[in-house]
């Protein structure tokens, strides 16, 4: 299925409670049963989902596109986890991924923190502010690719001193 003759790009809306299961089936989709063995599911589980910054990409009723944030800490400093980033593969070219890791990491600025973590390719993320450099003492909890560690500072020494153990988030 392809995107209405009408559309240019899909619709980005907050996620809502009733999207979920439409989420986790696009989630599925995207990544298969393996994505519960990923260090990015560690933090997650630790991790406080955050609804108010994660959002969803729809096609009329079709959900095409998703991201999701968590609140979690990092060496006791707060901060953001961006993922599962998924989108269907027809929708793509629309720049679906890049307008929902936009749209999560504005809202998680407007929410006041001061970075947004997570783990991908440089290359994608790098085009979007994230790098590995300034994650270089950031830990997950469990085995990853350091150089896929990156980082996006959402103020003005937003990851200044940023090292240590990604954690549950402090109260």
């Amino acid at each position: 299925m392809t995107l209405s003759a009408a559309a240019q790009a899909p619709t980005l809306k907050l996620e809502q409670d009733r999207d979920g299961p439409a989420v986790e089936t696009l989630l599925d989709h995207a990544f298969g049963p393996g994505r519960f063995t990923k260090v990015s599911e560690r933090v997650r589980e630790i991790a406080e989902f955050r609804q108010d910054l994660s959002f969803c990409a729809w096609d009329g009723v079709r959900l095409v596109g998703c991201v999701r944030m968590t609140r979690i800490s990092i060496g006791g400093a707060q901060a953001v986890f961006l993922g599962p980033l998924a989108v269907e593969a027809d929708v793509r070219k629309f720049g679906t991924g890049g307008a929902l890791v936009q749209a999560a990491c504005a809202a998680a600025q407007v929410a006041g923190f001061a970075n947004v973590l997570l783990v991908g390719d440089e290359p994608y993320f790098g085009r979007f502010g994230f790098s590995a450099a300034p994650a270089k003492a950031v830990r997950l909890p469990g085995p990853v690719d350091q150089r896929r560690v990156l980082v996006k500072p959402l103020r003005e020494g937003g990851t200044e001193g940023l090292e240590g153990l990604v954690a549950a988030p402090l109260t």
